[in-house]
């Protein structure tokens, strides 16, 4: 089975989080969210989600694809080394990142985004650009194994274009 690693904290935004998680499930995913500690996270609506996993328990090579859901979780994990050492496995071994609103914020404090094009929410602007990505203002993004959108009304994109990336992987 193949499986789906989600970084995340709490304040993440609801539905970056939920939507690609049921719809990875619904694709025959085994999915693992992990966080900072085992306690379930929060979203900034409300929503509640278990943690499987803390970051020090995650071997990225068992996992098809990383997600990084937006909300203000991504600013709160991004400076730790483990997540960035997750993010950068995933790009050095040619697999999967689905990345939405703030998410790219991690790619960014990974070094992973120079050269490359990419999408966010319009408050992360600036910063990706400073690293070098080429920010474009489309609902989504795709370029080469990784997939970026803006907001929560992208989802339909963001969740069709991370599926053909998985499934023709």
């Amino acid at each position: 089975m193949k499986k789906a690693l989600f970084l995340s904290a709490d304040n993440f935004e609801d539905t970056e989080l939920l939507v690609p998680y049921y719809r990875l499930i619904e694709a025959g995913f085994s999915v693992d969210v992990a966080s900072l500690n085992r306690n379930p996270i929060r979203g900034k609506h409300g929503y509640e989600v278990a943690v499987d996993k803390t970051f020090d328990e995650i071997n990225p090579a068992e996992y098809d694809i990383l997600v990084l859901p937006g909300g203000k979780a991504p600013a709160a994990i991004r400076s730790e080394p483990k997540v960035k050492d997750i993010a950068r496995f995933f790009f050095q071994n040619s697999r999967p990142v689905a990345a939405i609103c703030h998410g790219p914020q991690i790619l960014a404090s990974a070094g992973l985004l120079h050269g490359r094009r990419a999408t966010c929410y319009k408050e992360v602007v600036h910063e990706l650009q400073e690293v070098g990505a080429h920010y474009e203002d489309s609902e989504v993004v795709v370029d080469g194994l990784l997939v970026t959108s803006r907001e929560p009304r992208d989802l339909p994109a963001f969740s069709r274009e991370m599926i053909k990336l998985v499934l023709h992987a």
